[in-house]
């Protein structure tokens, strides 16, 4: 009975993490990372962990349309900049010249997309850019994520390549904008 109870309750708390909420179409927290400082490099002016504060993380992303509303966010992709280490998709470094995205953990969908040129529309304009990482929406606040906390489950994380050809001003640092594949 109480290994029952213990499978019940596991699927519950699984199945509320990833519905949608009522309107906005987005997922729950599945848990929170407590914060922790570090050597975070500011090359594009990242949000940095604090000691102790608590961070939401995310095993899923809003569901994928023709228009999927997400933010976009600066991230450089180069060696020794903000974006920490290699791409996950190639396990290199990409040029701030080149447009390539990372997406938060449920639409990165375990390198599902890895390769995949999104479409990103924003101000008018519209690019097309290659994924290359994960933006990782569950681990953070350590060396290899910069000492960033978890991204939100929204993240469409975007070198300045992308930015440039968007029309947008680098120094907002987050855009509202949608994608589509």
């Amino acid at each position: 009975m109480a290994m029952f109870l213990l499978v019940a309750l596991s699927a519950s708390h699984m199945a509320s993490s990833l519905r949608p909420g009522a309107s906005l179409g987005t997922c729950r927290a599945s848990g929170y990372l407590p914060g922790r400082s570090g050597n975070c490099e500011k090359s594009n002016d990242p949000d940095c962990c604090e000691d102790g504060k608590k961070y939401p993380q995310y095993h899923c992303s809003p569901p994928v349309t023709a228009s999927t509303k997400a933010v976009l966010t600066l991230n450089s992709f180069e060696k020794g900049k903000d974006g920490g280490g290699p791409s996950e998709c190639d396990n290199a470094y990409h040029s701030d010249e080149e447009k390539v995205v990372a997406l938060s953990t449920g639409w990165f969908s375990n390198m599902a997309r890895c390769g995949h040129r999104i479409k990103i529309s924003a101000n008018g304009n519209s690019v097309y850019a290659k994924v290359v990482d994960e933006c990782d929406s569950v681990h953070g606040c350590d060396d290899e994520h910069n000492f960033e906390p978890p991204c939100d489950n929204n993240i469409v994380d975007a070198s300045p390549a992308v930015w440039d050809a968007l029309g947008l001003d680098q120094n907002l640092g987050m855009v509202d904008i949608t994608w589509s594949e």
